[in-house]
């Protein structure tokens, strides 16, 4: 049976998030931001350093509050949501993303933002690992140099130092990492849209992306 989830993978900077939380608002579903799950793992990854040790404390320690606009995490009652998005605690999340132990440790947690009200999920392998009954699958991508000066503008606005031919480099780098990798590659699903936004607006993307789930859903 095709679950009420819609599934928006591609490479870093693709657009997925942006295009994820207004599908999201669009269907009143909520979102599972994956990536920012990787990210939340890092981060007790430095201070834990143990697999085990991390499981416990996500279950025992982390809370997450799921809704239309995104996830924000909650460590002991105090959110640290804003403190994951820096691109230290990315490249980490990135490293260890391409372990089993990781995945494993991750994949019931991603199942259960599905309540059967209705889900978008934003990730690498979410059509084709996490949620392979997915009603909708979109595969998300675009060219580094178009990913990178958006992730330029992303930092920039956050007021972090940036610089373009790092961003590039590190994209690739991310991009041959994630695609190669022999547990859960970047690859669209057999049953997925691709759609390449290099030269696409953000409204484009969604307009297209608003047919398709027109089509599945009715709305």
């Amino acid at each position: 049976m095709k679950l009420n989830i819609v599934t928006i993978d591609g490479p870093s900077a693709s657009g997925k998030g942006s295009l994820s939380k207004n599908i999201a608002k669009h269907l009143d579903f909520n979102i599972l931001d994956s990536g920012l799950l990787y990210r939340v793992y890092a981060y007790l990854f430095s201070i834990s350093g143990n697999h085990e040790e991390i499981k416990k404390l996500i279950s025992e320690q982390i809370t997450f509050i799921s809704d239309q606009d995104g996830i924000n995490v909650f460590k002991d009652n105090n959110n640290i949501t804003h403190e994951l998005r820096t691109e230290k605690t990315a490249k980490t999340a990135s490293q260890i993303s391409a372990l089993d132990i990781t995945r494993k440790n991750l994949l019931n947690i991603q199942r259960d933002f599905y309540s059967g009200k209705g889900l978008v999920a934003d990730g690498r392998d979410m059509g084709t690992v996490v949620f392979p009954d997915a009603r909708l699958k979109i595969f998300l991508e675009a060219s580094a140099e178009v990913r990178a000066k958006r992730r330029y503008l992303e930092l920039q606005n956050r007021g972090q130092e940036v610089n373009m031919p790092d961003l590039i480099a590190d994209i690739e780098s991310r991009d041959f990492k994630d695609r190669t990798r022999t547990i859960s590659p970047l690859i669209p699903a057999e049953d997925s849209i691709v759609i390449d936004s290099s030269e696409m607006s953000l409204e484009e993307v969604l307009s297209f992306t608003k047919k398709l789930t027109k089509k599945e859903f009715n709305k």
